[in-house]
């Protein structure tokens, strides 16, 4: 309570006091400034290129790609592989690159296991990366 010392009015004056919601928010916003940066989740990821360089057609490609089809059907750069040798064949094609790297393509309707039975060939054939291609790859060199 305040009393006035002068002459007007002579009553009471209620005037909220702020200092303690002025501390509480000052403590919220510093709870929420420390919370916040651990809040958040980031994955690091790859993306491809959206307007990649399209190689000219008489470029030589080293890459292999190895197609699933439907019905256990397999093709390393366009030769057809049965699925018994697929890991022999790439297995002779790849110990010869110091690149291990492979694209994984997957015809439309090809069931998912043939496809996961396919990257593991490739891993025991001793690939390291797995990729997918993109899809408008040109056709690709035959495998050396």
């Amino acid at each position: 309570m305040s009393m006035s010392a002068g002459g007007s009015g002579g009553g009471l004056s209620n005037e909220p006091n702020v200092t303690p919601m002025i501390d509480v928010l000052l403590v919220l916003l510093i709870i929420f400034m420390a919370v916040l940066p651990s809040m958040r989740k980031a994955i690091d990821i790859q993306l491809p290129d959206p307007n990649p360089t399209v190689a000219p057609a008489n470029a030589n490609s080293n890459q292999i790609v190895l197609e699933v089809s439907p019905g256990g059907k397999y093709a390393i750069n366009s030769e057809q592989v049965t699925k018994d040798r697929l890991p022999t064949r790439l297995k002779e094609i790849y110990d010869p690159r110091p690149e291990k790297i492979i694209f994984v393509k997957g015809v439309p309707g090809v069931k998912y296991a043939d496809i996961i039975d396919a990257m593991d060939a490739a891993r025991g054939a001793g690939v390291k990366v797995i990729g997918i291609p993109p899809k408008d790859t040109p056709g690709t060199a035959p495998a050396k």
